[in-house]
């Protein structure tokens, strides 16, 4: 265990970031969430983090907006359709529609800056694969 060391946690507000910001403070660390809007069309998750920070005690929560809507091309942060009854060949063959390009690399370019200004060196991530 790391008593009272400082970490970012990017929380989205979905299971994955939720269950990485339980287990960071199981393993002793002051925690403080960075959260992301990203032009994403459920704004639902932001609240959800806002909640799960409120009931974890995180020692601070920033919301920063990031357009990442401006790049286009997710159905993600765009009037775009998620497709439905793909055959399994469709899926291993194409980008999926919510992918959106960079976005976990431009997530932990921010946490790694929001890092840096309380002096934490541990940054924790619930990517989903």
């Amino acid at each position: 265990m790391v008593p009272h060391r400082q970490a970012v946690i990017l929380l989205s507000g979905g299971l994955d970031s939720a269950t990485a910001l339980a287990i960071a403070q199981s393993e002793g660390f002051a925690v403080s969430a960075l959260s992301l809007s990203y032009g994403q069309r459920h704004a639902i998750e932001l609240e959800a983090a806002r909640r799960i920070a409120r009931s974890r005690a995180v020692a601070r929560h920033a919301v920063v907006d990031v357009d990442l809507a401006q790049f286009g091309g997710s159905a993600l942060t765009a009037a775009i359709d998620v497709p439905k009854d793909r055959v399994p060949a469709e899926m291993v063959s194409e980008i999926p529609a919510t992918y959106v390009p960079a976005r976990n690399t431009v997530f932990l370019s921010l946490a790694l800056a929001f890092a840096e200004t309380i002096g934490a060196f541990d940054i924790f991530i619930g990517a989903n694969a």
